[in-house]
């Protein structure tokens, strides 16, 4: 199930980015500032049917997101990775003191 929704989110986030660059830019920076004779919707209004279809991916996109984030975060109880990796690990036994070495006799 993982596999299928990240599959298909990533078709969408290559379809979005994609539909995006496609669009109709505006006349330059005065848009930006509010300059210009525009409606709510802009001069060209509500939009084609790219707009259409970047809303509907966008759409898409935020429910594989939740989606993915759901499935795979979902564990059944009790189930810990720390855990289960802390009890793997073999506990080594403490290392013996190395021997000190014998001190050697001042030669006068």
């Amino acid at each position: 199930m993982q596999t299928l929704i990240l599959t298909l989110h990533i078709i969408v986030c290559v379809l979005l980015v994609i539909l995006v660059l496609l669009q109709a830019g505006k006349e330059g920076m005065g848009v930006i500032f509010g300059g210009g004779n525009s409606s709510v919707f802009g001069s060209s209004g509500a939009g084609g049917i790219l707009a259409k279809l970047t809303a509907l991916m966008a759409l898409i996109f935020v429910i594989t997101s939740l989606s993915y984030t759901y499935v795979s975060s979902t564990r059944p109880e009790g189930e810990s990775v720390i855990l289960t990796t802390i009890e793997d690990t073999p506990t080594a036994a403490p290392a013996p003191p190395a021997p000190a070495a014998p001190a050697a006799p001042k030669a006068e």
